[in-house]
């Protein structure tokens, strides 16, 4: 990544509080502006290209280089200048918070978060490494962690704006296999709950998203092989777009989007 130390602006105001932004503008002097993590493919990809079309600046991050730049050439020869990617690693807090500076002086504030990035490891409990745990651990969970609490002082100090959790029906239906996915997305939908009780009293709301099965490259244990049944990424992208035309009044904290068929 580009050194950012240049156009990092986080203001503590002492021991304890959260940071606050220089040069944060209102989405009424400047155009709407979304950030998505794990958005260079599947539902990210999907969730990016509908918030351009609905005319928000876009950010997004993957920790892969190359998808990255795949992502960014494809977009931008569409979409232009309105797109832009970065290199970040969720479970590297220094480089989310970063990676938010850099957005929220650049476009000079954030309206949109969408927590998407995320993997899976599986194995029954008794073979599952110890690897696989801290990695699926630290991607799902503390890497939602590591976004929220980079962008929400941010969203405090606007007293605005839209957190999305991509989370999983994974978050309430375990099975064998899953330790670690399971683990990740029940805690992801906590974490997600008790952000969204903490925010709402400054205006800023979060909602859960639990898909279930998606055509993506992403596929759990014992997924059949077929895809014709399953959901789309854009069927997820959609709920998104939809949710942003909502009044402001109105915070439809969680919803659980399925395929209409089971797979044959």
């Amino acid at each position: 990544m580009n050194d950012l130390s240049q156009t990092i602006h986080p203001v503590r105001r002492g021991k304890g509080s959260q940071a606050r932004y220089a040069g944060v503008m209102s989405s009424e002097s400047r155009g709407r502006v979304g950030l998505v993590t794990g958005g260079s493919r599947g539902i990210g990809r999907a969730v990016v290209e509908e918030l351009l079309g609905a005319e928000l600046e876009v950010w997004f991050c993957s920790r892969s280089s190359r998808s990255v730049d795949e992502a960014v050439a494809s977009l931008t020869s569409r979409w232009g200048d309105r797109v832009r990617g970065r290199v970040v690693d969720v479970r590297d807090a220094d480089a989310v918070s970063c990676f938010v500076a850099e957005v929220a002086a650049t476009a000079g504030g954030i309206d949109c978060l969408v927590n998407n990035a995320g993997l899976g490891r599986f194995g029954s409990i008794d073979q599952l490494s110890r690897e696989d745990w801290d990695l699926v651990l630290r991607t799902n969970l503390d890497g939602c962690f590591n976004t929220l609490r980079a962008v929400a002082p941010l969203m405090i100090e606007q007293r605005s704006g839209w957190i999305f959790n991509v989370a999983s029906l994974a978050s309430k239906h375990p099975f064998a296999g899953g330790a670690a996915y399971n683990a990740s997305k029940y805690g992801l939908l906590g974490l997600s709950e008790a952000a969204m009780l903490d925010l709402r009293p400054h205006g800023v709301r979060v909602t859960t998203i639990l898909p279930g099965s998606v055509d993506t490259d992403f596929r759990l244990p014992g997924r059949k092989a077929t895809t014709d049944w399953m959901l789309r990424p854009e069927d997820v992208a959609q709920i998104i777009a939809d949710f942003l035309r909502y009044p402001a009044r109105a915070l439809p904290s969680q919803i659980e989007i399925r395929p209409s068929q089971t797979g044959s």
